[in-house]
């Protein structure tokens, strides 16, 4: 009885915080072909977000990104037509570790984060990691505490909010977004936000530097979408300048205006 109640209040909740909030604006958007073009096996796209969830993990890692998937190039669609189309993997609240079409994100705030001196063979690993998440279910374990977040001024102080992302139960077949894409790149020994350990000459003897980095891998768990667009060893791609721009060539709805700003300046 108990366990059934307990999937019910889950299940409300999830229906919740999927609920699409009224104001998201779109700003830099691509279109799905320009977001192609540029795009690699095994970059990581940045989702703002529009719904209620979103609000809450963007409160709590104070960013603009919610959500993280990982480009796996061409994917066969699931309407058995036989057809290939640019897809993703992520892990999504109400289905678990799917294959999206890119296009579901046509429309949304997004970035593109590719991570440098990474092989195509590495790239490929990274992907049939994902490939290998699929069916896996969300942790849902703390989508209550998410669901208190979206109260106006949640009584959370800032240097708690990074730890409280921690989430999950632990069980490896459950997965959440951003995590499960950290685990990918971890599988190949490729860093995100390692924590970094300073050792002195003294401390290290066989050192041949006077002061020698140690990377440390941080628990998978502990990794927001925003880590990503931190990170030090992925490059930010945007689409616009990737495809060449040339501001002359921009069509300004008040020619006369920008002309007469151009002398003035």
């Amino acid at each position: 009885m108990i366990s059934w109640l307990k999937q019910r209040l889950t299940g409300v909740l999830v229906r919740y915080l999927t609920g699409k909030v009224r104001k998201y604006e779109s700003f830099a958007t691509s279109s799905t072909e320009t977001l192609e073009s540029v795009l690699d096996v095994a970059d990581v796209i940045l989702v703002e977000g529009n719904q209620r969830f979103s609000t809450a993990v963007k409160y709590l890692t104070q960013s603009t990104w919610s959500h993280a998937a990982i480009y796996v190039g061409y994917v066969s669609s699931l309407d058995n037509s036989g057809t290939e189309t640019p897809s993703v993997i992520e892990a999504d609240l109400e289905n678990g570790v799917i294959v999206a079409p890119l296009s579901k994100y046509t429309g949304f705030n997004t970035r593109i984060c590719r991570p440098i001196s990474m092989d195509d063979d590495d790239r490929q690993k990274v992907a049939q990691f994902m490939f290998d998440s699929i069916g896996m279910n969300y942790d849902l374990k703390n989508v209550l505490d998410l669901a208190r977040y979206l109260i106006p001024t949640p009584p959370v102080p800032s240097r708690w909010r990074r730890k409280m992302l921690a989430l999950g139960s632990g069980d490896p077949t459950r997965a959440i977004c951003s995590t499960r894409i950290a685990e990918a790149f971890q599988s190949v020994g490729y860093p995100i936000l390692p924590s970094i350990e300073q050792l002195t000459e003294k401390e290290c003897e066989k050192c041949h530097e006077t002061v020698r980095e140690i990377l440390h891998i941080r628990h998978h768990s502990l990794f927001a979408p925003r880590d990503f667009d931190l990170s030090p060893y992925f490059a930010t791609i945007k689409p616009t300048i990737e495809r060449g721009f040339d501001h002359n060539e921009l069509e300004w709805s008040d020619k006369a205006a920008i002309s007469a700003a151009r002398v003035g300046g």
